[in-house]
């Protein structure tokens, strides 16, 4: 799979950007990077924190992704704490999603080889044991393949090339003016930047050519320093930014010698930053050194507040911090988020360690985090989950971080294994299934005493294992948490483990077993009117009777599953329904109603980008192709499915009982076609995007209503119903979308109504998915 590049700004799913802001110079070392690429299997960029390392690293990948037709990838790490996910860090970013029990770096050689790769391994210094022995893994396995590290140490592994990244050029000193060196002036020219995009009219001019030189030498050329000093130019004059950096390295040499002097210089102007800040910020920016990945508003408000900031200062400080650039802002998925620079936050972290407050700010983070998972499973069975999904999604390193104060904290394990099951759809949706069995491994290991969280953390591992096919762990685990739940009376607890236990029956192939345990889970859900684990209850027996040969019942449960989802305007569920639906009317021979089934759900599991959900959704497509003697279709489509599994790592997963149609449509194909002609065409498949894929399974030619009209990618709509439409794809209720809009809610119903109107829609969920294919046809 060949990342690429999005079109606009911002950072694609390889997680590159598409340009590098704030490159400045750096040609001689860029040059040397590209052709180090040319021959060395590892390249790392050392030096300081602030020199520009990843800056560079990022401007080389970009330049030189042509050469690397295999994929370009970035893996930040900064983020990263837990030495033990590094490479289901880096499979994330690389595409390929940890859905087997095998150790993660096999998948990751497996799904690599054969590639031209370039892998930017972003901030490894505190993880450099685990990033040096994945490097050497990956560089011995693949000889294609090159990667590329920045860190303020090597790694230390045989072949490795380093590259020391020295601050920039200076301008030289004996009054020469900058302007007259271009050799030397990377550092005046960072700062003329920096400062016009916080004046807009400022520029280097001979009245303040002196200072600034001398700023930038003082700085010793650092990017990272140059910049937070432009910053104080929306305050401070040169001659004042430069009076007071005097001031700051004057104290600095009555203290600490021993490092090195660029790392006590940006240590100084990190100092004199935090105390430009009043005594409110400070402490803010101590507080919100405890996130990770960034955070929103909401968060801050109640992590940070109390203890001397106000819950109704926190908006102003917050403001206050962005306009010093202690916090970033950044706009993601319709929010508002705030990040630190990872030198600012370490900085953070050390002042609230000396603060002594550290312990009790990361408990006030663990309990909004666990409280965030709480409700997000409460929510998921409706509208609102698709919108719960971007939103773990972005949260996730602040996730992990609860949960691995959870393990780390005497005492609060229980709590930890709360959240990890809480978690459990998004460990699903956002291909972690290997981090969320790690998580439930690691907090159950902690004390083997029988509690009801226990019990709910057995069978929602027990899931994760059935899903990578690793069923003996599984049937440990729902016999563990039976006993459990049966001591405690937990009757929930045993409807699920009697639905998973039926899946796991149905995976080993009994499917008379799987119906006995399935049919249990469905009377008790009914009875405890739980309508989610009633829809998957209901899904897993109709496919327990499909593989039994008893249609009608088969079909009448799966129905059944499709009219709960819609009554509670459920999609994803809704999804998976319509393809278990799908695979009895096939295997009836109602191929048309089938493969409308199919299509149905995959634009859903497309929307919320479900990669498996959506493999499943093309493999009945295959099978009713081969059906139809459409055996060129049915290739390609086989063809691209290779890829999704390999990349999943199991074939099929859970639904793995439904392998003997795939080999049977496998068999026919070639047959028909012939094995040179199937290659070919499996070949063709193999070479689509995942969004190719998807539209060439639906056979779009798009409906009407979801052409590109002339008047841009969301229009037939006005621009209040494109605004309305935004929301609710978010997951929004008619009353949060009339708050929102300061509208009434009878308005945003009547809005909702025309829009569902418009484009012969007649679900939310249609709505998200359509919206979801607009924007992608925007970065084609």
């Amino acid at each position: 799979m060949t990342a690429l590049l999005p079109k606009g700004s911002g950072r694609g799913a390889n997680g590159l950007p598409a340009e590098v802001t704030g490159f400045v110079g750096r040609r001689h070392e860029l040059a040397e990077i590209k052709r180090l690429l040319t021959t060395a299997h590892v390249i790392t960029l050392t030096g300081v924190g602030g020199v520009g390392k990843s800056r560079l690293a990022l401007r080389a990948a970009v330049d030189m992704r042509r050469a690397f037709p295999g994929g370009v990838w970035l893996a930040e790490l900064a983020d990263l704490e837990n030495p033990e996910l590094v490479v289901e860090a880096v499979a994330k970013v690389v595409g390929i999603q940890d859905h087997s029990a095998r150790p993660g770096v096999e998948t990751l050689v497996e799904g690599l080889t054969g590639r031209q790769a370039l892998i930017v391994l972003d901030n490894c210094e505190h993880l450099l044991t685990a990033c040096a022995v994945l490097a050497d893994r990956l560089v011995h396995a693949l000889p294609q393949l090159r990667i590329l590290t920045t860190t303020r140490q090597p790694l230390g592994i045989a072949g490795e090339q380093t590259l020391d990244v020295a601050p920039l050029p200076l301008p030289g000193e004996g009054g020469t003016p900058a302007a007259e060196q271009p050799s030397e002036g990377d550092a005046v020219r960072l700062f003329e930047e920096r400062a016009a995009a916080v004046l807009p009219d400022f520029a280097v001019t001979e009245a303040n050519r002196d200072a600034v030189a001398e700023i930038c030498r003082k700085l010793d050329g650092l990017p990272l320093a140059i910049e937070l000093a432009a910053v104080r130019l929306r305050a401070l004059s040169v001659d004042q930014v430069l009076e007071r950096l005097d001031d700051r390295f004057r104290l600095l040499t009555a203290g600490s010698r021993a490092g090195p002097h660029r790392q006590r210089t940006l240590r100084a102007l990190i100092d004199w930053s935090y105390e430009l800040c009043d005594e409110q910020e400070r402490l803010l920016w101590q507080r919100t050194s405890v996130f990770l990945g960034g955070l929103d508003l909401g968060a801050a408000e109640e992590v940070c507040s109390g203890d001397g900031i106000s819950r109704t200062d926190v908006v102003d400080l917050v403001s206050g911090l962005v306009e010093k650039s202690v916090l970033i802002r950044e706009e993601q998925g319709g929010s508002v988020r705030y990040r630190l620079l990872d030198t600012i936050r370490q900085y953070g972290r050390e002042r609230l360690a000396a603060s002594g407050q550290e312990t009790g700010l990361r408990r006030r983070h663990r309990d909004h985090y666990r409280s965030l998972a709480e409700r997000a499973r409460c929510e998921r069975f409706g509208p609102g989950y698709l919108a719960w999904i971007s939103r773990l999604d972005r949260e996730h390193a602040n996730l992990r971080t609860a949960l691995e104060w959870c393990l780390d904290e005497p005492g609060e394990a229980l709590a930890g294994l709360e959240m990890a099951s809480d978690l459990l759809y998004h460990w699903i949706t956002s291909s972690r299934i290997g981090e969320g069995r790690h998580w439930l491994d690691q907090l159950l290991a902690t004390g083997p005493e029988p509690t009801p969280q226990r019990a709910r953390a057995l069978w929602t591992g027990a899931w994760l294992a059935v899903i990578q096919n690793d069923l003996a762990p599984a049937a440990a685990m729902l016999e563990e948490g039976r006993r459990i739940a049966e001591r405690f009376g937990l009757r929930g607890d045993l409807a699920y483990i009697a639905h998973f236990s039926g899946q796991l029956a149905l995976a080993e192939d009994d499917s008379e077993t799987a119906v006995k345990f399935s049919a249990e889970a469905v009377e008790a859900q009914r009875a405890l009117g739980d309508p989610e684990g009633l829809v998957t209850a209901l899904i897993w027996l109709s496919l327990a009777y499909s593989a039994r040969g008893e249609a009608k019942r088969a079909v009448s449960y799966a129905e059944e599953a499709v009219a709960v989802c819609e009554a509670y305007q459920e999609g994803w569920h809704r999804a998976y329904a319509l393809m278990a639906l799908g695979v009895e009317l096939r295997r009836q021979g109602a191929l048309r109603r089938a493969a409308d089934l199919e299509k149905d759900g995959l634009r859903i599991n497309r929307a919320v980008r479900d990669v498996f959900g959506s493999g499943m959704n093309m493999e009945v497509l295959a099978w009713i192709a081969a059906d139809e003697g459409r055996f060129q279709r049915s290739a390609r489509l086989l063809g691209f499915l290779e890829r999704i599994w390999q990349a999943l790592g199991t074939a099929m997963s859970s639904f793995l009982h439904l392998a003997k149609y795939h080999d049977e449509c496998r068999a026919r194909t070639v047959e028909a076609l012939g094995e040179p002609a199937f290659r070919a065409e499996a070949r063709n498949g193999a070479g689509l995007t995942f969004d190719e894929a998807i539209v060439y399974a639906l056979q779009e030619e798009r409906p009407k209503a979801e052409r590109e009209p002339a008047g841009g990618p969301t229009a037939p709509l006005t621009r209040r119903e494109t605004e309305i439409a935004e929301l609710v794809a978010q997951g929004l209720s008619n009353r949060d979308i009339a708050s929102s809009l300061v509208i009434s809610q009878r308005t945003a119903e009547g809005h909702i109504e025309h829009i569902l109107n418009k484009l012969g829609f007649n679900s939310r969920t249609q709505i998200a998915a359509w919206l979801s294919e607009r924007r992608r046809g925007e970065d084609r």
